[in-house]
C-alpha cells in the first residue's frame, strides 16, 4: 500500500567541482525521475508495495536536481502515486502476451511449408502447428518475464489503494493499456484469419476482440497457475491432436490457446483457394516483415 511518509530531507550542498549543464524543466526532471524508477522496477520487479524502492536511489539514478524533486514531490507517497499512475500507463500487460514474441520464425515457418497452402488439410496442419509454436513462445516468454510479474503486483498494489481517486486512476490507466493490448492481439488474429480464409463462427455473434480477450485470459490463466504448479509447462509428445497427422511436443497451455480458438473460428466457404489466391498469400508472406503471432484455426473440416 502506498504510504505518505515523512517530507524528504533537504537537499545537501555539493562540494567539489562542478559541471554547468541546462536546467531542467519541472516536466522534464518529473518525467525523467519516473522513468528511472520505471527502469528500476523493469531490473527488480515490483512488490505488492513499493517500499523496496529508496526514493534517494531513483533520484541519482534519474540525475536530476534533489531539491528539484522535492518541490514536485514534497513527501515520498506523492511520488509513489504518480509512480503507480505511470507504470499502470506503461504497463507491458505481460511481456510475450501480445504474441511478437517469434514472430520472425512464425513468419519462416510458413514460408518454408507454402505449398501446404495449397489443400485444406495442409492449412490445417499449417495452421495448428503455428498455433502450437507461437503458445508455445507466448507462454514460456510470460511465465520467465519479470515485468509480467509486476505487472501481476500491480494489480494486487492498485487494489490495496486506500485512496479511492488514486485507486479510480490507476485503474483507467489499466483498463486502457490492456484496450491497447487486446486490439493488437484482435487485429493479429483479424489478419492471419484472412490469410488462410478463415472466419468467426456466424452463431457466435461475435468479434475478433472478444477472441482475443478470451484468448488472452486463457494463457494467462495458465501461467499464473504454472507459478505454483511449473508441471503446466511440461511439454509431452502427442499425435493426431486437433485433427492432424503428425506427432509434436504440446504443453496444457497450448492446447488450451488451440482447443479455444476453434471454438471461434472455421473455414470461410466464400474463400476459392485457386492460384491466383496462392500467390497472394505468398506475397503476403514475403512482403510482410514480421507475421502476427498466433494464427488462428480452422476447426478440422475439410473441403
Amino acid at each position: 500500500m502506498v504510504k505518505v511518509e515523512d517530507q524528504m530531507p533537504t537537499e545537501q550542498p555539493r562540494t567539489g567541482p562542478t559541471r554547468r549543464r541546462r536546467r531542467l524543466t519541472d516536466a522534464e526532471t518529473a518525467q525523467r525521475t519516473l522513468d528511472a524508477a520505471l527502469s528500476m522496477i523493469e531490473r527488480t520487479g515490483l512488490t505488492v508495495s513499493l517500499e523496496h524502492l529508496s526514493f534517494e536511489d531513483v533520484i541519482r539514478e534519474a540525475g536530476v536536481a534533489r531539491a528539484a524533486v522535492y518541490r514536485r514531490w514534497p513527501y515520498k507517497g506523492l511520488f509513489f502515486s504518480d509512480l503507480l499512475k505511470e507504470f499502470a500507463r506503461n504497463a507491458p500487460a505481460a511481456a510475450g502476451a501480445d504474441g511478437r514474441v517469434g514472430e520472425e520464425a512464425v513468419r519462416r515457418i510458413a514460408l518454408d511449408r507454402i505449398e501446404q497452402f495449397a489443400t485444406a488439410e495442409g492449412r490445417h496442419e499449417l495452421c495448428v502447428e503455428l498455433l502450437r509454436l507461437g503458445a508455445l513462445r507466448d507462454f514460456e516468454a510470460m511465465h520467465a518475464s519479470l515485468q509480467w510479474r509486476s505487472y501481476i503486483a500491480l494489480h494486487a498494489t492498485f487494489l490495496s489503494l486506500t485512496d479511492n481517486a488514486l485507486q479510480d486512476e490507476v485503474q483507467a490507466a489499466l483498463a486502457a493499456a490492456e484496450q491497447e493490448l487486446n486490439d493488437r492481439i484482435a487485429q493479429s488474429y483479424e489478419r492471419l484469419a484472412t490469410l488462410f480464409g478463415l472466419r468467426l463462427r456466424p452463431s457466435l455473434h461475435t468479434g475478433f476482440d472478444e477472441l482475443a480477450t478470451h484468448l488472452s485470459a486463457t494463457m494467462r490463466g495458465f501461467v499464473l497457475t504454472a507459478m505454483a504448479r511449473p508441471d503446466l509447462a511440461r511439454r509431452q509428445p502427442k499425435s493426431g491432436i486437433l485433427g492432424t497427422e503428425t506427432t509434436a511436443d504440446w504443453s496444457l497451455p497450448a492446447l488450451g490457446v488451440a482447443t479455444t480458438a476453434l471454438a471461434y473460428l472455421e473455414p470461410d466457404p466464400t474463400v476459392t483457394w485457386d492460384a491466383h489466391r496462392l500467390t497472394a498469400v505468398r506475397d503476403t508472406l514475403l512482403t510482410t516483415p514480421q507475421t502476427p503471432p498466433t494464427p488462428p484455426l480452422s476447426d478440422g473440416r475439410r473441403e
